[in-house]
């Protein structure tokens, strides 16, 4: 099992950058493909992005690829979600999450989740 945390979200104009980080507890972390997604009120869960257990595959929702960057350090337990030109529709709760099974864009593939962390992002 493994518990999550995210940090690092809050207000920021058009055009800024944020760094989401995930504090994972547990020694099994680094064996994990780990996942960020994101939910805007009134919508679904979205995938944005996920990254191998050795960080040597990354994938990614095309609406955010080369604005998002997703890494992690196994050593520190930690996952990151580096977010550029930010934009008012990237507005949204931002949850990390381990992955179990399946495909790495579908939500129900994750089963473990963090509590989520908002970002605002103003116009």
């Amino acid at each position: 099992q493994v518990q999550l945390v995210e940090s690092g979200g809050g207000l920021v104009h058009t055009g800024g950058s944020l760094r989401l980080s995930c504090a994972a507890s547990g020694r099994t972390f680094s064996s994990y493909t780990m996942g960020w997604f994101r939910q805007a009120p009134g919508n679904e869960r979205e995938f944005l992005a996920a990254i191998t257990w050795s960080g040597g595959n990354t994938y990614y929702k095309s609406s955010v690829k080369g604005r998002f960057t997703i890494s992690r350090d196994n050593a520190k337990n930690t996952l990151f979600l580096q977010m550029n030109s930010l934009k008012p529709e990237d507005t949204a709760v931002y949850y990390c999450a381990a992955h179990s099974g399946g495909s790495y864009y579908d939500s129900l593939s994750y089963n473990f989740w963090g509590q989520g962390t908002q970002v605002t992002v103003s116009s």
